[in-house]
This record gives C-alpha cells, structure tokens and sequence, in this order.
C-alpha cells in the first residue's frame, strides 16, 4: 500500500467527500480516511437532506456565502452525480401575530444573502400551496430542495475514487506528528502528507489538538426525528418549517419530504455530552409529534415507522450562547494543516463550496496541474421501483436476478442487494446495503429482508457469519451458527 501522499483528507461525511472529488479534478496524489466503515456515517448521513436557499444565515458570514454559493452550484452537480434532487419549495410558518415579525427578519436577511424569490404570503395562499398546513402567514421559498444526503456523498466519494483519489474506510486516526511534512498514525500503519485536511466533523476538535491546537472546542447537539410511512407523502407538497425558537439550538421541529416519499419530523436540539450518542428518548419523541401535529393536523402515530437521531458538530462563539461560523483555514501556526471547524447545517448545501475553498487554500501553497482524464459524470445503480413496467420486464429478461424481490416494502430486488454490496467503495455493513439499495427502509424495518440480505451476502464473499454487522465493527449480527453452539 502506498504510504505518501501530498494530501491526506481526514473525514469522509459530505465535506470531506466533496474535497476528495474537488481535488480529483487536478493531478494530485491524495488519500482520504474514514474511522467507519462506510461514508456518511455520521451528521452526514443523519440530517434532514435539505439544500438551503440562504434566508437562516447571518448575511455577511461565511456560512451564509458558502450556503448560496453550494446551492447555486447544487443541481448541476447532482445532474452529473446521477443524485435525485429535487425543487420542493418550503413554507416558513407563522401560527400567530408575534411570529410574523420574524418572517420578515428572515426575508430581510435571505434578501440581503442573495436568495432568489422569497415572499411573504398570506392564510389563503398557504392553503392553496398546502392544503393541510395550518398557519395566519407564511415566507414561501420555492428555490429550497432535498436530496438523499447519504447517497449524495457517496456519490461524490465513488467518483472521486473513479479519477483517482485513494480512499479507506475503517480507518480511524490515533496521532499526527508534523515535522516539515505530516506523518499521520492510524489503525491501518502510518500515511505521510504534504498537507493534512481536518474533516473530522464531531472529532475535528480532537484532530486539531493533535498538532497543538486546542482553541477550539466542539459542543455536540443531538436532533431526533421521526419518520413517516409512505403513504402520507400526499400530505405536504414541500418543507414546512415553524418560525425559528427564539432559544438557541436549531430551526424548530419541521417537515422534511425525502427523495423517496418519506416526511421526516424533527430534528430537536439538545446539548449533550457524547459525540457519538444517537439514542432516541420518549420524551423528544411525544414534543416532537405534538409540535408537528400543530402544523400539520393530519397525522398520526399510526403513521410513525422509525425514528432515527444525529448529532450537529456546533462551534460556540466566545463569551456567547450563539452558534459560531464556520471556521475554514489553513493554521497560522501549522503549515499546511488545513482545518475545517463547526461545519454543521448547512453544511451539505455549502460542500461544494467548502471543497473549492479548501482547493484554493491549497493552490497558494502548491501547483496543482489540471487532470485531463477528470470523468465528472457518475451513473446511479438501478431503482428498480422507480421504472415503468416495460423497463422491469426488459431488465428481467436480461437478468434474472431483477425479477426476485428481497425487499418487499420498498421493492428492492435481488441484483439491487448485489450491486449494493459490491459497491466501489467496498462497504459490506447492511447500513452499507440500506442507504445504496433502500432496502430495510420500509414499514417493517428489515424483518423480512435482512436474512435474504445475510444470504446473499454468504453467496457472494462467504465471510465467518460473526463477521456480518449492521454498522462495521462491534455490531455483528451473529455470534455464530445455532448447530456450532450445540457443539
């Protein structure tokens, strides 16, 4: 295995993901490193997938000029990553006279970021945009839109890879020493770098202080989410969002439709002490439906088929409870470690921006040469479920294997789960198999799927059965075969 490189990418959620695929476009030998087992395991894969129009962020701040700048640059580079995305718009709701003043903040403020199209709308004009939603005024933004964030970064990882970029996966990071040049420890040997990128996300903190800088500290805020079932998508058009707490924490409880027809309730905000704890609670699970229920009158816990949680990485400003800004630089004190702090929401809408940043840090200090052979264009797996009866037909023609359903609630056939475990990337985990294939997303959460899942997993790799986990290592599904325990 090659052992020097002239970057080395800590982190491989949406941003680290989008610098890979950034640097991919220039001569560059560059590693990235991710501690799971797959991409976006992380607040990466754990949000709302939304692409922010602009209107949340303090005009003149970093994150509000990465935020417009990332969602201008969006739908051309989804069109080129094969990633559904898609225009829905969103509805800022007041539910009374003392919210509406700050919907017009919230224009004021998306009007002087550059966000295109925002107005204030009245009752009437709610209800003829959602039917269902309850509010006295609105601020409509048609620009604002979702993706399927895990699929998106690994869209961005797959085709950084294909032109080039080294990429490894359970990987984490123990130690770096800098002397010139960086020589960084990891679980897999040691990696020497001209330049080291800090991408850890929830960890950054900790990989900053591991060259001597420790002015930063990340403070871990956990949003929950429930998920609603398919056949309540008809409920909403687009994003319906409250107006914003006036406590610090997040954007208030709102409902997200997903590229797949889910609606997501949430996120809460709590500060919490883990970085890594996503555990749901009772008691955020009932505020959560009670405050989505006020907008949206129509649902029920009928319709409630998972919940889920992530964890923000948020920077807080000195001296202040306010979250503070992006903090994206090469150190003044450590030549060549690039560091990229509090990148939280809206960081998936700002990626792509943040990756041309980092690019441009690292072009001051070396020449980057245009890389020719740059493929930009990468073709999605198949989605069986989103083709017309003449495709199905034709394609099982052509392989058997499309016309066996593994997954019944989100019709997932057999060469979905093939093509999913035999990803570029390598991932073999069923969260691996879940977030390529849709498979395990459905109403009964894997109960039928996840021991055809297993099956075809032993045909293709016949791995030891304890080495098949849900999420990599220290989730192994079995701990051996009931036959060898009689033994």
């Amino acid at each position: 295995m090659k052992r020097e490189f002239d970057i080395l990418i800590i982190g491989g959620g949406v941003v680290g993901c989008a610098i890979a695929r950034e640097l991919s476009k220039y001569r560059v030998n560059a590693l990235l490193v991710e501690k799971e087992c797959d991409v976006a395991m992380g607040i990466s894969g754990r949000n709302s997938g939304v692409v922010h129009a602009g209107f949340y962020m303090k005009p003149g701040s970093l994150k509000a000029e990465l935020n417009i700048k990332g969602h201008r640059m969006m739908p051309k580079l989804c069109e080129e990553l094969d990633v559904p995305y898609q225009r829905v718009g969103k509805l800022v709701v007041a539910k009374n006279e003392q919210e509406v003043e700050c919907l017009y903040k919230l224009k004021e403020a998306g009007d002087e970021n550059g966000t295109k199209n925002l107005r204030i709308i009245d009752k009437e004009e709610i209800k003829k945009l959602e039917p269902n939603v309850e509010g006295i005024k609105a601020l409509h933004s048609p620009t604002s839109a979702i993706l399927d964030p895990f699929i998106f970064t690994i869209a961005l990882a797959e085709n950084a890879l294909r032109n080039g970029i080294r990429i490894l996966l359970d990987t984490e990071v123990l130690g770096i020493e800098e002397n010139g040049s960086f020589t960084v420890k990891t679980t897999k040997g040691e990696f020497k770098s001209d330049f080291v990128v800090n991408s850890a996300g929830l960890f950054s903190d900790r990989i900053s202080e591991m060259v001597g800088i420790s002015k930063y500290k990340i403070y871990p805020c956990r949003g929950e989410y429930h998920i609603l079932d398919k056949n309540k998508r008809d409920l909403i058009n687009g994003m319906i969002y409250p107006v914003p707490p006036r406590e610090f924490g997040g954007l208030g409880v709102h409902l997200t439709p997903t590229t797949d027809d889910n609606i997501f309730i949430g996120p809460s905000a709590e500060y919490i002490g883990e970085v890594d704890n996503v555990a749901n609670t009772a008691e955020i699970m009932e505020r959560l439906f009670k405050e989505a229920k006020e907008l949206l009158p129509k649902i029920s816990k009928r319709d409630l088929i998972r919940s889920f949680a992530g964890i923000r990485p948020k920077l807080i400003k000195a001296n202040s409870k306010e979250p503070g800004d992006f903090v994206i630089e090469e150190s003044p004190d450590v030549r060549g470690f690039i560091n990229l702090i509090g990148i939280e929401s809206p960081g998936l809408t700002a990626a792509p921006a943040i990756a041309e940043k980092v690019v441009e840090i690292i072009k001051k200090k070396m020449k980057l040469k245009i890389n020719q052979k740059f493929k930009p264009k990468r073709k999605a797996p198949v989605r069986f479920s989103k083709l017309s009866d003449r495709e199905k037909s034709e394609l099982i023609r052509k392989n058997p294997n499309y016309g066996e359903i593994v997954c019944r609630c989100e019709t997932v056939t057999k060469q979905e789960i093939i093509d999913a475990l035999k990803n570029p990337l390598g991932a073999r985990s069923i969260y691996g198999v879940r977030k390529r294939s849709k498979a395990t997303c459905g109403r009964c959460q894997g109960g039928f799927c996840i021991p055809k899942i297993v099956k075809i997993m032993e045909e293709l790799f016949q791995p030891p059965i304890d080495d098949i986990t849900l999420k990599g290592e220290g989730s192994q599904l079995f701990i051996g075969k009931t036959k060898d325990l009689r033994r």
